[in-house]
């Protein structure tokens, strides 16, 4: 049995659209399946006294990370464009992931929204964005749409932002290990990758 390893991305993390675009090959090729798992990083750096994104906060940093995912997205052949409103609310759109998840659709709805967000520039917000990410991604937007707005989708988001705080993640991407190995930053995937599966029961 392949060992997992859990995805966790944000929506407004310009570096887990960078992982979004790459992880699923990147994990077949190490032999390792991929949970995806969204969550909001807000209540996280709520408790950390930020009411905004630390890219924000330290402008010098934000203007490194705008350059950096620049040059990052050019090697690897994706566009890249920030939208006027960073970061993103992306409330709506983990929602819709996680609702998408029944139709076994998240992977490909996250990926539609990432690009739409970082590779168009587009307000992720705007429900037609998001109408037109989920019709990208096969799904009929209304009856997914529809199935967002159930409480046990709303409370499932909950859980993962509370299972993401207990684990200690600070920042996205994040990605953990079946022994609760964490590891941060598109940068440490292949790291992930390459624990998990060493650790893997023979």
């Amino acid at each position: 049995m392949k060992p997992t390893v859990v995805f966790w991305y944000e929506f407004a993390s310009t570096y887990s659209y960078l992982s979004a675009t790459r992880i699923e090959a990147t994990a077949a090729e190490a032999d390792v399946a991929i949970d995806w798992k969204p969550f909001l990083l807000g209540p996280i750096f709520k408790s950390q006294g930020w009411d905004t994104s630390p890219f924000n906060i330290y402008p010098a940093k934000g203007r490194y990370m705008v350059r950096d995912i620049e040059r990052t997205a050019s090697v690897r052949g994706l566009p890249f464009r920030m939208p006027s409103s960073f970061p993103a609310n992306g409330l709506k759109a983990a929602r819709l992931a996680i609702a998408a998840r029944s139709q076994g659709a998240d992977a490909a709805f996250s990926r539609a929204v990432f690009t739409a967000e970082f590779g168009k520039g587009l307000d992720i917000s705007d429900d037609a964005v998001l109408t037109d990410c989920l019709t990208t991604a096969g799904l009929d937007a209304e009856d997914v749409r529809r199935l967002s707005t159930d409480q046990a989708v709303k409370s499932e988001l909950r859980a993962n932002t509370e299972e993401a705080q207990r684990l200690g993640i600070f920042g996205a991407p994040s990605f953990s290990t079946p022994d609760g190995e964490l590891f941060w930053g598109d940068d440490r995937l292949e790291q992930a990758l390459a624990w998990a599966r060493k650790r893997a029961p023979r």
